[in-house]
């Protein structure tokens, strides 16, 4: 299917956004004597994407689709941009995921360090399945509910990962505290997506 332009180059600028936000938490250790304990901002986009996502019969859940302002019969060219009909107000569910996946090896890429790949993917995917399933059931209202939900699977993701590659089951010893700090994280990612959002939707031209 194609992808119109517009669209194609606002889901490139949110991956940009992704990418520089993972780049520059890679370069910030956490001051916490537990390996792989992050705050995961990179997952604040992900979860933007997530919730700006059409639905059958092109709604976006949880969002008006129609702008707060008088509509035109023929918008000027400098505002066609902004208006719906351009199909760039909302992403489909694989939208979002080319979005991740190409934070992640890109991530890779600009980090000079492969194997985080596998654990990206691993995390990255699980967590990404968890938020598409409990999108279902929260309110944009909720959205930090979601990240918490995320944070938890990926670091699960992460620590089956590790004991696969590492064949040492002993690395699971570390889960109970990464969900806890994973909630913390995740609360807060789901935060900043949810306020972008709504900041958002009370503009008087919504993109």
């Amino acid at each position: 299917m194609k992808i119109p332009v517009k669209k194609l180059t606002l889901m490139a600028i949110l991956t940009a956004v992704a990418l520089i936000i993972f780049i520059i938490e890679a370069q910030i250790p956490l001051p916490v004597p537990v390996p792989g304990v992050k705050l995961g901002l990179a997952n604040a986009v992900t979860l933007f994407a997530l919730f700006y996502t059409s639905e059958a019969g092109g709604q976006v859940q949880g969002f008006t689709l129609t702008p707060k302002v008088k509509p035109c019969t023929c918008p000027p060219a400098s505002l066609r941009f902004f208006y719906i009909k351009d199909n760039i107000k909302y992403f489909s569910i694989y939208n979002v995921l080319f979005i991740l996946l190409c934070r992640i090896i890109l991530g890779a890429v600009f980090t000079g360090r492969p194997i985080v790949v596998v654990y990206s993917l691993a995390g990255g995917m699980l967590a990404f399945i968890a938020m598409v399933v409990m999108k279902r059931f929260v309110s944009d209202k909720q959205i930090w509910v979601c990240g918490a939900i995320g944070a938890v699977f990926h670091n699960i993701g992460q620590i089956l990962a590790a004991i696969i590659i590492t064949g040492t089951p002993s690395i699971a010893a570390y889960l109970p505290i990464l969900i806890i700090t994973g909630v913390i994280t995740g609360i807060l990612t789901g935060l900043v997506a949810q306020f972008t959002l709504e900041r958002l939707e009370k503009m008087p031209i919504v993109l």
